[in-house]
């Protein structure tokens, strides 16, 4: 699973869930700046996880400081290909 390939579906949750958002969000900034809420949030990283077929422990979620990290965090827990 590619870096691009994630943005891409994690941008498609944002725009969802917060209107107005164009795509191309940049992925240093944290979903706040894009005036994401915390419901928000959930609905983004579950809608994604739901999509990418990838199971993060809420635990885990928890040290995300920004949309990149989100991106790390699915890298880390994507299933392994052989």
């Amino acid at each position: 699973m590619e870096r691009g390939e994630i943005l891409k579906v994690i941008e498609k949750h944002l725009a969802k869930s917060v209107p107005g958002i164009a795509a191309g969000i940049d992925p240093e900034k944290k979903f706040t700046d894009y005036g994401a809420n915390s419901l928000d949030i959930v609905e983004i990283v579950s809608g994604s996880m739901r999509e990418l077929k990838v199971k993060i422990p809420r635990t885990e979620l928890s040290d995300i400081q920004n949309i990149s990290g989100l991106i790390d965090k699915f890298e880390a827990f994507a299933p392994k290909t052989a």
